[in-house]
């Protein structure tokens, strides 16, 4: 069944959902190419940040979502009574951010990489919603594979993995540049010495 206001009707299914669509979705629904899907979410998104509205759509992955703009946060938790969550720990941050940038890893991964037990961390993040299950890892013990999720997203403002900022340069990376230019240089050295 063809769809006559076709910006109305993506902005209700959207709105419906309460969580991110595909264009391909939408498309499907509304019997439209995923191309043009695509091109109405885009001008939805461009009226809705135009006009300082309190609802936005947000791009996460390959998917799209309706959210309330961050400014009315505190208006918004009055209302629905909600408690502000508590900070992540420094903790949950270093084992976030091992997960993030190496996805899918196991727990025996993030560990080696801390140096101690994250079970309880890795726990609190499942049910933060921040990471997630993405399967299992073909060794004996067949051991769970982590990667982060939509919400992760969403709370660290992204819409894909690619917007993390790179990492800092270990001392390891700098030494060993330091080691190689002072064995190039010895290396010089005695040759020169020997004519």
């Amino acid at each position: 069944m063809a769809v006559e206001n076709i910006p109305a009707a993506i902005e209700a299914i959207l709105f419906a959902s309460g969580s991110s669509v595909e264009p391909s979705k939408i498309a499907k629904a509304l019997e439209i190419t995923e191309n043009q899907a695509e091109k109405e979410i885009i001008s939805l998104m461009n009226d809705y940040n135009s006009k300082s509205r309190g609802i936005t759509i947000v791009k996460l992955k390959n998917a799209y979502q309706m959210v309330s703009v961050k400014a009315y946060a505190p208006q918004i938790r009055v209302v629905m009574d909600l408690r502000r969550n508590t900070p992540l720990s420094q903790a949950a941050l270093e084992v976030l951010a091992v997960i993030a940038y190496n996805q899918p890893v196991t727990k025996a991964f993030v560990e080696q990489v801390r140096g101690v037990d994250c079970s309880g961390v890795i726990g609190s993040l499942t049910s933060r919603d921040l990471i997630e299950e993405k399967g299992r890892l073909e060794l004996p013990g067949r051991p769970l594979l982590y990667g982060t999720t939509e919400r992760f997203l969403r709370c660290f403002n992204i819409s894909d993995l690619e917007e993390l900022p790179p990492l800092p340069e270990t001392p390891e990376e700098n030494t060993d540049t330091t080691d190689k230019n002072t064995n190039s240089d010895n290396t010089q050295n005695d040759t020169a010495k020997q004519q």
